[in-house]
C-alpha cells in the first residue's frame, strides 16, 4: 500500500494544503489545526455552521499563514506567536488556551465574507497547553492534538472512496471527491474498507508507525463543495453511507479512520511512502 495524498488544514475548517511532504508530530502533521475561529462567545466556528469558510484559502511560507479570498487582498498573520493575553476557547467540549491573532484578521474575515464573517476572531493553539485525545480508544496509552475535531490524524483509503461512490452512481447521483472528508492520510490500498479492519500502519522501513484508533463518523461538511462553498445535495453522501452500513455496530454515516502515532514523532511523512498494515484482534 503507498501514501496517494498527505493534506494539512491550518486553520480549522479552511481550505487544506496538499503537500508532498510533512513532519509527523504527536499532535498531528506540522502545522495542522493549528489555528481556529471562534465566535464572541469563543467558541469554534466551522463550515457546519458557516459553509462559505471552505472558500477561504491557506497558504504556508516562511513566514507566513496566508488568508486568500476572491473578495479581499490576501492577508498575511506573522508565524511568529503574537505576543497577548492567552483566551480560554471551546471546541467541542475541551476548553484550550489560545493566543488571539490581531484585530485586522477579523476585519478581513468580515470583507471576505460578507455578515457571515461578523463576529470571528482567529486564535492559535497555545502550545505549553495539552488537549487530550479521549482515552476510551487509546488501548490504555495516552495522545493528545490542537484544534483538531477529536484526534491527531485523519486516514482514508482511495478503494474505499471507488466503493462510495460506486454506490452513489448506482442511485443516480454524482460522485464526490475526496476531499469533502478532509483526511490527513490517504492510502491506495486493494480492497474497500479494508481501514476499518486495520490495528496499525507501518512505514515499510520503520520510520513511523500510526495506530487506527476510532471510525470516523462524518456530519454535514461532507455535503459542502470543498471549492464552491455549495451543496449540491443536503443528503449525500451522508444517506449513502448509512446505507452502506460499514459499521454495523454503530448509528451513524462513517468514512475513515480517527489514528494516533505510536512511533516516528519528528521524523517525514511523503507521498510515495509504502505502508504495512496489521490486523485488527477479530
Amino acid at each position: 500500500m503507498q501514501i496517494t495524498q498527505l493534506n494539512i488544514y491550518p486553520v480549522k475548517s479552511l481550505k487544506g494544503i496538499s503537500v508532498d511532504q510533512s513532519v509527523l508530530q504527536a499532535h498531528g502533521l506540522a502545522w495542522d489545526r493549528r489555528w481556529m475561529l471562534v465566535d464572541a462567545h469563543q467558541r469554534f466556528v466551522t463550515q457546519r455552521q458557516l459553509p462559505a469558510l471552505a472558500t477561504v484559502e491557506v497558504a504556508l511560507t516562511d513566514e507566513h499563514l496566508v488568508l486568500s479570498h476572491p473578495n479581499i487582498e490576501s492577508l498575511n498573520v506573522p508565524l511568529a506567536e503574537p505576543e497577548g493575553n492567552l483566551r480560554l476557547v471551546n471546541v467541542w467540549n475541551d476548553h484550550c488556551k489560545a493566543l488571539p491573532e490581531s484585530e485586522e484578521v477579523s476585519r478581513w474575515l468580515e470583507a471576505a465574507l460578507g455578515e457571515q464573517g461578523q463576529g470571528l476572531s482567529l486564535v492559535r493553539f497555545a502550545t505549553d497547553f495539552t488537549r487530550a485525545v479521549e482515552e476510551d480508544f487509546l488501548d490504555g496509552g495516552a495522545a493528545h492534538t490542537y484544534f483538531s475535531d477529536g484526534y491527531p490524524f485523519l486516514i482514508t483509503t482511495t478503494d474505499s472512496l471507488n466503493a462510495l461512490n460506486q454506490a452513489l452512481v448506482a442511485k443516480g447521483h454524482t460522485p464526490v471527491p475526496m476531499n469533502r472528508f478532509r483526511p490527513n492520510i490517504v492510502v491506495e490500498g486493494d480492497e474497500a474498507w479494508a481501514e476499518d479492519r486495520w490495528a496499525t500502519l507501518t512505514e515499510q522501513n520503520g520510520a513511523f508507525q500510526l495506530a487506527l484508533r476510532k471510525p470516523c463518523k462524518r456530519c454535514k461538511i461532507t455535503t459542502i463543495d470543498q471549492h464552491t462553498a455549495a451543496v449540491p445535495d443536503p443528503a449525500e453522501p451522508l444517506k449513502t453511507l448509512m446505507a452502506l452500513n460499514t459499521q454495523p455496530t454503530l448509528k451513524g454515516a462513517f468514512f475513515g479512520q480517527n489514528a494516533t502515532l505510536i512511533a516516528g514523532d519528528g521524523n517525514v511523512i511523503r507521498v510515495g511512502d509504502t505502508l504495512a498494515a496489521s490486523p485488527r484482534d477479530a
